[in-house]
């Protein structure tokens, strides 16, 4: 496994913050929100993509957190347009997956859509990383929409490990659900099921060993979702990294 953490846990700060947090705390890689508030999005010019490149100062980017919502109803142009500039942009950094949400319950819909930029992904080498979140938040859901999308080599998992327990499935179920599929996973700790304010590893309700172990041997990105952007009264990025850290460092033995 591999530690990175989300720009979420840094709201107000720049990349070059982030960049020495990362590199101070012993992650291999950063996971982009992509927001025009956070400097990186699809709307940047090759010169501010090569400006971004440059602030990474050899660090690596783990995946890029986008916001396309690949099941959500409705016409599929809008949503494989904007899906393309994010696996553009993702190219351009040297990413190596987009992370996207569900949003809706529409699995042809879904599948229809990551089929549209198969080719795409394959050609640029970045993936798209479907997250179990909001309308499909456990494994069972999110693998039946890669099931049936059949693109293996242009689609994968991001298993979040707050969702799928928080919805009642037990993490070796979720894993169960996403073999085959499971290409990068976020952890997490939560006061609980349902108050999922951020808390410090080990200290909440999210069964962060029984996720370890299951994970263990993975090769993939493990990145540390600290969502400050959205609890600015919760600690500092810094202060939780440790933790993580630590985590990694136990299951990956």
């Amino acid at each position: 496994m591999r530690l990175a953490f989300s720009t979420l846990g840094m709201p107000g700060q720049g990349l070059s913050e982030a960049v020495a947090t990362a590199v101070e705390y012993g992650c291999a890689g950063l996971e982009l929100r992509l927001h025009p508030d956070t400097g990186v999005h699809a709307g940047l010019s090759p010169a501010e993509r090569a400006t971004v490149r440059a602030a990474l100062a050899g660090l690596e980017i783990s995946a890029l957190a986008g916001y396309v919502r690949i099941a959500v109803a409705g016409p599929d142009e809008p949503v494989v347009r904007a899906l393309r500039d994010d696996l553009a942009l993702a190219a351009d950094l040297g990413a190596p997956g987009v992370r996207v949400f569900p949003g809706g319950e529409d699995v042809e819909a879904g599948a229809r859509r990551l089929r549209a930029v198969a080719d795409l992904c394959v050609e640029s080498g970045v993936r798209v990383l479907v997250e179990t979140h909001d309308a499909m938040p456990t494994g069972a859901s999110v693998g039946r929409l890669l099931d049936a999308a059949g693109v293996p080599e242009a689609a994968g998992a991001l298993w979040d490990v707050l969702h799928p327990w928080r919805h009642g499935e037990e993490p070796a179920e979720t894993l169960a659900a996403l073999a085959g599929h499971l290409a990068y996973a976020q952890i997490k700790d939560a006061v609980s099921a349902t108050d999922t304010t951020p808390v410090p590893m080990w200290s909440g309700g999210v069964p962060l060993d029984e996720c370890g172990e299951l994970l263990r041997g993975f090769g993939g990105w493990v990145s540390l979702e600290w969502e400050r952007t959205w609890y600015p009264h919760v600690a500092p990025v810094e202060e939780i990294l440790p933790g993580a850290r630590e985590w990694v460092a136990r299951f990956s033995a």
